[in-house]
C-alpha cells in the first residue's frame, strides 16, 4: 500500500541536518502548467525525526530580508532536496542564527554614517535638460523685447527731435523771411 507518490525510503536515508545547505524544489502550479522553484539555504531544525509528519526548517537572506520556510519532509510538492554543503555544529536547532544575524547587522549599522547621495535616472536628466533650455529660451525672449522696446523708445524720442528740428527750421525760416521782408 502506497501513503504518498514519494519516494520515502529515498527521503529517510538522506539525512538532513541542522547545518546542512540544502536546496530544495518546490513544484508550483500557475493555472495549467507545473513549474519548479528552488530554495537554498541553511537548515535551522529538523523535527520529528523520520516519521510521516517530519519536517524541517530553512533560512535564506534574499535582498538583505532573512526568509525561513518549514518543509514537510515527504510532502508530494517537493520535487527533490539537493544537500550542498555540510557544516559541523554543535546543536540541534539553529534558531540563534536569526538573532546573531541581527546583532551584525546593528553592529554593521553603528559603523554606517549618513550621506545625501542621489543618483537621477536619464529621464530625469532629459527633463532638467528640457526645463532648463526653455527658461533659457524664456530669458533670451525676455531680453530681446527689452531691446525692442529700448529701441522703440530711441526711435520715438529721435522722431519727437527730428519733428523738433523741423520745428525750429521753419521757425528759423520764417524767422529770416520776416527779417528780410523788414529789411526790404
Amino acid at each position: 500500500m502506497k501513503i504518498s507518490p514519494v519516494n520515502m525510503e529515498d527521503r529517510k536515508t538522506l539525512g538532513i541536518k541542522a547545518g546542512d545547505t540544502v536546496r530544495v524544489w518546490v513544484k508550483i502550479q500557475e493555472k495549467e502548467k507545473i513549474r519548479l522553484q528552488s530554495f537554498e539555504g541553511l537548515v535551522l531544525a529538523k523535527k520529528h525525526g523520520s516519521e510521516p509528519g517530519a519536517t524541517f526548517t530553512v533560512r535564506k537572506v534574499s535582498n538583505g530580508v532573512g526568509i525561513e520556510r518549514i518543509f514537510p519532509l515527504y510532502s508530494p510538492n517537493i520535487d527533490k532536496i539537493e544537500i550542498i554543503k555540510r557544516a559541523k555544529v554543535r546543536k540541534a536547532k539553529l534558531y540563534y542564527i536569526r538573532e546573531k544575524v541581527a546583532r551584525e547587522i546593528r553592529r554593521q549599522m553603528r559603523k554606517m554614517k549618513m550621506t545625501s547621495i542621489t543618483s537621477v535616472s536619464d529621464s530625469d536628466e532629459s527633463e532638467k535638460k528640457i526645463k532648463l533650455a526653455e527658461e533659457e529660451a524664456n530669458k533670451v525672449a525676455e531680453e530681446i523685447k527689452e531691446v525692442n522696446e529700448e529701441k522703440n523708445e530711441t526711435s520715438a524720442e529721435e522722431e519727437k527731435l527730428a519733428e523738433s528740428d523741423e520745428k525750429e527750421k521753419e521757425i528759423k525760416n520764417n524767422e529770416i523771411e520776416k527779417t528780410e521782408k523788414n529789411q526790404e
